[in-house]
Order: C-alpha cells, then sequence, then structure tokens
C-alpha cells in the first residue's frame, strides 16, 4: 500500500486552514494541523486529525511541533502550509511599534522560522511543497492595512528569493493570493485594533469607528467573496502538480487588482485603491 502524503497546515481554527485540513484528510492526506485555542486543538483531533498548538510569536512552540510531526512521520514531511495569520487594521500614524512587530512576529518571522525547520527535512529526503497563503495585499496596497500589507509584502519577498534558491532540489514553493475569502479574521482583526490603536484620540477616529462596525459585522459584504473551498482548489494543484506555479491568484477581485497593476500606471493604480478603502 502506498504511503499516505504528509502535510503541516498552520491555522487551522476556523476558515481557510479549518477547511483545508479536513479536505485533505478526506483526500488521504496526513494531516498535521495546528492551532493556539484548546477547545480548537480537540476539535481538530475529534476529526480525526494530529491536532498540535502552535503559536508563530513563541518560538519554543514551534520547535516543539516541528519535533512532535516529524516524531509521528519518522523524520519526513511532504507539505508545508503557512496559513495561520492575523491583522492589525489602522492608519500607519497610528501603528504602535509593539503591534507592528507582533504583526510580523505572527505573520512574517514565525512563518520563516517554521519553513527554516522543514528544509533541511525535504532537502534529507529530495522532495518537497512549500506553500504560503499570502494575500493580494501581498501585490499591491490598501489603505488601513499598512500592518497587514507590509507583511504580506514581506513574504511574497522572502519566499519568492527562497523559491529561486530552492530551483533543483525538489522542494518547489509556492504562494496563495485569495482576494475577500469568508473567513473569522475581520472578528479577530477587530481584537487587534481595540488592543493596539489609540482610536478616540486620532485623527481618523470616525473612520475608526465606520471601520470597526463593518468588522464587527464580519467584512465585506461582496457578491465576490468566496469561501475558503475557493484556497483549496488552488493549494491541491500546488500540492500535487508536477510544475506548481509560483502565484496562485484567488477571487476575481484579486484578478482585476492584479491585472490593474500591469496595466495602470502607478498614480491610477493607487488612485482606485484608495477610493475603494
Amino acid at each position: 500500500m502506498a504511503r499516505s502524503r504528509t502535510i503541516l497546515i498552520t491555522g487551522c481554527s476556523s476558515g481557510i486552514g479549518a477547511h483545508c485540513a479536513r479536505a485533505l484528510k478526506a483526500d488521504g492526506w496526513t494531516v498535521f494541523a495546528t492551532a493556539r485555542q484548546p477547545m480548537d486543538i480537540e476539535a481538530l483531533k475529534a476529526d480525526g486529525l494530529s491536532a498540535h498548538y502552535l503559536d508563530y510569536r513563541e518560538p519554543d512552540s514551534i520547535a516543539a511541533l516541528v519535533k512532535a510531526v516529524l516524531g509521528e512521520t519518522g523524520g519526513t514531511l511532504d507539505a508545508l502550509f503557512n496559513n495561520g495569520a492575523n491583522a492589525l487594521p489602522g492608519a500607519v500614524e497610528d501603528l504602535p511599534i509593539a503591534g507592528l512587530r507582533e504583526q510580523f512576529d505572527v505573520n512574517f518571522f514565525g512563518w520563516h522560522e517554521l519553513t527554516q525547520h522543514i528544509v533541511p527535512v525535504m532537502r534529507k529526503q529530495g522532495h518537497g511543497r512549500i506553500v504560503h497563503c499570502s494575500s493580494i495585499l501581498g501585490l499591491v496596497p490598501m489603505k488601513w492595512r499598512g500592518a497587514y500589507v507590509a507583511s504580506k509584502f514581506a513574504v511574497e519577498g522572502l519566499m519568492l528569493v527562497q523559491r529561486m534558491e530552492l530551483e533543483g532540489s525538489g522542494i518547489h514553493v509556492s504562494l496563495i493570493e485569495p482576494g475577500p475569502i469568508a473567513t473569522r479574521l475581520d472578528y479577530n482583526a477587530l481584537k487587534q485594533m481595540e488592543r493596539h490603536i489609540d482610536i478616540e484620540n486620532s485623527v481618523h477616529r470616525e473612520v475608526y469607528h465606520r471601520r470597526m462596525a463593518r468588522l464587527a459585522a464580519g467584512g465585506s459584504k461582496s457578491r465576490f467573496k468566496l469561501g475558503p473551498d475557493a484556497v483549496y482548489d488552488v493549494l491541491k494543484h500546488a500540492l500535487e502538480s508536477p510544475r506548481p506555479k509560483p502565484h496562485y491568484l484567488v477571487t476575481r477581485p484579486a484578478k482585476i487588482t492584479n491585472c490593474a497593476r500591469r496595466f495602470l500606471s502607478a498614480r491610477a493604480l493607487y488612485r482606485v485603491l484608495a477610493s475603494q478603502s
């Protein structure tokens, strides 16, 4: 009997990670899923997944996760899907250094540290797939999302360089760039905003109150917002295709925006993006 392929997926408490973990298991993969809250870990275990604690801000949790996963697989891993992330909304002038650092710890440095643990494993076995769930905001900016945009731009730059450096090793790196997807990111972003942004003393106070109401309602209500299954469709290609793409754009708004950045002047592009914020 052929060995089941193995994948480590982060950020599986809900949304993209939760859907992809369960869908891959149904497709025959051995899935190692991570979450932070005990109740989420237990829910994953109840669905037959090997679930583990991970907080990207805690290097010890990253090392412990890798040790546990490799202990279960005998020291191999076919794929890694870096997905767990958060968002800190707010004008750039209002972003406290502590909040910005935390954004990068979760969305960038933690991803890099986990990937660093996994690359030697894949080099030794001679193959592997590394997929990062970036964002269309890793390719274009948008107002009030400076911290998130900066972290995703950083992911795009670092991991594309690594993709080139791993050429010929048997390890393929891909980035998924979704537009609007129905997840809990907006609800969690509201918590981050309340925690880090001095809302009442900001010149943007009225804007913040409007945005907070929108976040509390689950974010944008665009008819173009898709479910996590749209990300799963491209993740499968990145994991299984003989020639995975470097970039996978998901949702019509993401694809249109990507075309716009190619054909519009920078001034026109930023004017359009500002009007959509």
